[in-house]
């Protein structure tokens, strides 16, 4: 199954919000949620501090600014397999 990660820390209402709609995605897409705290490692603390949520699929990247409902599903569409 691919793996789809998320970047996200605790106490953060935008990464509520993609992590709720990934979840809704799941329902048409083959994919389990690799959920990474960006407070559990130090490399991607530098990273994304600034960006999160940031949702990766395949190597590509979706930042804060960037997630909504029609970017999600057309980089999953690209990306991955239907179910």
């Amino acid at each position: 199954m691919e793996k789809v990660i998320f970047y996200t820390k605790e106490n953060c209402s935008l990464c509520d919000s993609a992590e709720a709609l990934l979840g809704m995605f799941q329902q048409d897409y083959h994919f389990e949620i690799e959920k990474r705290d960006i407070y559990t490692n130090d490399e991607w603390l530098e990273s994304y501090h600034l960006s999160i949520p940031v949702i990766e699929i395949n190597g590509v990247q979706l930042n804060c600014e960037q997630i909504d409902y029609n970017s999600v599903e057309t980089t999953l569409n690209v990306n991955l397999q239907k179910k």
